[in-house]
């Protein structure tokens, strides 16, 4: 039985040597990795990514941090500052690159959190009416990172730029005073990465609020690290968990992040959605659409019929957000639109979300959310962030 084994920065000769990664290759790695967070695992590196194909592979492009990921003028200066031998310097530019890549886009760090008495609840946030999203500090990391995760600031390492919730208590006493919310999110970083033990103190509490009646987990873990439901040692307690949530009378919505087909492909992740699926708990699943990875339509397609045939909803797809190396990634709306229609190429069970962060009204044209809101007959609001500057779409399923 394999263990869950993190694999960083300092693993990356040993890559190389096992993969036949070159030394310039391995070098890009490393000077990204001092900005952008790096993890992966021996799952990921076996079974998901195709070495022949590097560095094209998609896999790898979401794994790796890549040439291309910081701008010429950041990643000039980073490798100026690692090879000037200051630590203290290095630290300090480091900093004031990741601050130029909008780590907490949309000003969510001061709009989406709620206050008890003026202050602000940890590892809390508010953003819809009916959910409420939590971040156990457990929970705030992945078994792998995705080079174009909106989160990417939760794993660098500053406390400063992290929510954590060290416990549900004042979770709890929110939902008490607030029974408007009916679902919470169990976020972060990746709840999966916690043992059952610890994930337990903050799942059970929320069963004693009976205006909660959907406890989701947002995981990537069935595409990174599926023997968390299968082999893990306490696999077996995780999914009794599941079952006690599911026997109170409430919904267990498993988040499932699918980027690529390919993580549907192996039997190890076939076997973790059908042990998941036996305790009661719906997985749906979501992605954001990126460049070099998923932008073409029999990507999707081929992704959302396997994740049917294993019985897991496809629900979501995402737009890129401003932060991080989203220039890397971003694929324009009207790209999206056509890979995501079904092969008749109609929307017969989506519909689209867009949300315009500004309030400014502007003219509608053919690129503009407004235009494709009213072709496909699509809902059309502005956002309440004022200091944030793009649009953001997204696609789910009724």
């Amino acid at each position: 039985m394999s263990r869950y084994r993190a694999i960083g920065p300092h693993h990356l000769d040993t890559i190389g040597e096992q993969y036949g990664l070159s030394r310039e290759q391995l070098d890009a790695v490393a000077l990204h990795s001092l900005v952008l967070p790096f993890r992966t695992n021996d799952y990921v590196l076996r079974e998901l990514i195709d070495w022949q194909a590097v560095p094209e592979d998609p896999i790898f492009q979401m794994v790796f941090p890549q040439p291309g990921m910081l701008s010429g003028d950041h990643e000039r200066r980073l490798r100026r500052l690692r090879d000037s031998g200051r630590p203290s310097e290095r630290a300090a530019g480091v900093a004031s690159i990741r601050a130029a890549m909008n780590p907490h886009p949309s000003g969510q760090r001061e709009l989406n959190i709620p206050e008890d008495d003026g202050r602000g609840l940890a590892g809390i946030q508010h953003k819809y009416a009916e959910t409420v999203l939590y971040f156990p500090s457990q929970g705030q990391t992945c078994h792998a990172y995705c080079t174009y995760c909106f989160r990417w600031a939760q794993f660098v390492g500053d406390s400063d730029l992290r929510f954590a919730a060290p416990t549900p208590t004042p979770l709890v006493e929110y939902l008490g005073a607030n029974p408007v919310v009916s679902d919470v999110l169990v976020t972060g970083g990746d709840p999966m990465i916690m043992s059952t033990t610890r994930l337990r103190p903050h799942i059970e509490p929320l069963l004693s609020v009976p205006t909660v009646r959907t406890i989701r987990f947002g995981t990537k873990s069935l595409a990174y690290w599926p023997q968390r439901f299968t082999t893990d040692e306490d696999a077996d307690d995780l999914l009794r968990l599941f079952e006690q949530v599911v026997a109170s009378g409430r919904q267990v919505a498993v988040m499932a992040h699918f980027s690529h087909d390919r993580e549907l492909g192996t039997d190890s992740v076939r076997a973790a959605i059908g042990r998941i699926r036996s305790t009661g708990a719906v997985i749906y699943c979501q992605a954001p659409i990126m460049r070099r990875i998923n932008d073409d339509a029999d990507t999707w397609r081929r992704m959302w019929s396997g994740q049917l045939a294993l019985g897991a909803v496809p629900y979501y797809m995402f737009m890129a957000r401003d932060t991080g190396p989203h220039e890397y990634f971003e694929v324009p709306i009207a790209r999206a639109l056509r890979c995501s229609r079904s092969p008749t190429g109609r929307f017969p069970a989506w519909r689209a979300r867009y949300v315009a962060p500004s309030c400014r009204p502007r003219r509608a044209s053919s690129s503009s959310t407004e235009h494709w809101a009213a072709r496909w007959g699509t809902r059309f609001r502005p956002g309440s962030c004022r200091h944030a500057t793009r649009t953001w779409w997204d696609v789910h399923s009724w």
